[in-house]
C-alpha cells in the first residue's frame, strides 16, 4: 500500500509539474487525475510493453484519454470547474479529449513505462 501511495504521489507531482511546463498552470485536480494516470500507464506497461510496444501505447493513450474524459465531464462541464477546454481543437468530444492529447498521451507513455518500472523497482520493500 506505502508504494502504491508513493507512486501514485510522484505520478500527481509529475503531471502537475508537466501541466505546468505546458500550459504555464494547473489545478489541484490534476494531481488525483495525474496519480491516476500514472498507475494506469504503469500497470499497463507492465503487462504489455513486452509483448507489443505498440499495443502498450495504444492501451495507454486510450486508457488516459478515458480518465480525461470522465474527469473532465466531472470537473468542467457537471462541477463547472472549467479546468480545460478543447473545443478549438480538432477532432473533439464535448471539449473534454481531443485526438491531438491523445496522441500526445501515446508518446509520453514511452519514458514513462520504464520511469514507472524503475521507482517500483526502486521502492519495492
Amino acid at each position: 500500500m506505502k508504494r502504491f501511495v508513493k507512486l501514485f504521489f510522484i505520478g500527481g507531482a509529475g503531471y502537475t509539474l508537466l501541466e505546468i511546463l505546458w500550459r504555464g498552470h494547473s489545478h489541484p485536480s490534476m494531481f488525483v487525475v495525474g496519480g491516476t494516470c500514472f498507475h494506469l500507464i504503469g500497470g499497463i506497461g507492465n503487462r504489455l510493453w513486452r509483448k507489443s510496444r505498440l499495443l502498450a501505447l495504444a492501451a495507454c493513450s486510450s486508457a488516459v484519454t478515458m480518465v480525461e474524459y470522465v474527469s473532465g465531464c466531472f470537473l468542467n462541464l457537471r462541477l463547472k470547474w472549467n479546468v480545460w477546454d478543447y473545443r478549438k481543437l480538432p477532432f473533439n468530444l464535448h471539449g473534454q479529449i481531443c485526438l491531438p492529447y491523445s496522441a500526445l498521451w501515446a508518446l509520453l507513455s514511452i519514458p514513462v513505462i520504464p520511469f514507472y518500472r524503475w521507482i517500483q523497482k526502486k521502492t519495492t520493500p
